[in-house]
């Protein structure tokens, strides 16, 4: 597999002087193309901020990140948020769709934001959709959803715009154990017969079980990096 994600020695400091905080301490990591990856540790170890990092929604202090050998810390604000809408996807734990929309308008707003054609987005998300398994839900809003077709949404959503690159932070947080199973095994297909990356941020070891690779963070670095 072909590198897609390098880290280089990543560092990232909250305040100044005393108040000062470390919360990354020099993270090395390497992400090859295809991989499904969970991302765990306690709370305030410094996982969310390296997916925020790694989302290209936070720069590091120090340190150097290549996403698909481009230097994401040389670019300046603009480029960023082009190659997150290009090349990354996300999934939240809160699903953030939007209540008044139909299911269809929200997986099509990322193409939206791109400028493609009505006739075009509206076919990428009706397919989106039909492979989260929502065939025939396209006009229903979010509030007439349950939370895991509500999650099905949201990741029809994240690869309707075809991202290289899958962030899911906490995707399975809000739902009960069936639900959980029942995105964990979506996420999965996707992986497989896209072979779209991805990284998901779980503290739940029952969903990290669906991965291939297991990092394992604490206080601001990897602890444990392991295959299964």
């Amino acid at each position: 597999m072909s590198l897609l994600i390098k880290l280089d020695k990543i560092t990232k400091t909250y305040g100044k002087g005393e108040n000062a905080f470390l919360a990354l301490k020099g993270v090395d990591l390497e992400i090859h193309k295809g991989e499904f990856i969970a991302l765990m540790g306690p709370s305030g170890s410094g996982k969310s901020t390296l997916a925020n990092i790694l989302g290209c929604l936070d720069i590091g202090s120090g340190g150097k990140y290549f996403f698909d050998g481009v230097d994401v810390f040389e670019l300046n604000r603009r480029q960023r948020a082009l190659l997150r809408r290009h090349y990354i996807g996300f999934i939240f734990q809160g699903f953030n769709l939007l209540s008044r929309t139909s299911a269809l308008e929200n997986v099509e707003l990322p193409l939206l934001y791109r400028g493609m054609p009505k006739k075009e987005r509206k076919a990428i998300a009706t397919q989106a959709l039909e492979m989260v398994g929502l065939k025939g839900w396209e006009t229903h809003s979010s509030s007439e959803l349950s939370g895991g077709q509500q999650q099905r949404v949201a990741i029809a959503r994240a690869i309707a715009s075809k991202p290289v690159f899958l962030l899911a932070d906490e995707p399975t947080g809000n739902l009960d154990t069936k639900r959980s199973t029942e995105v964990m095994e979506i996420l999965n297909q996707l992986n497989i017969e896209l072979n779209i990356t991805i990284l998901m941020v779980t503290h739940e070891p029952e969903m990290a079980q669906y991965t291939k690779r297991q990092i394992h963070f604490l206080d601001g670095n990897i602890q444990k990096d392991f295959n299964q």
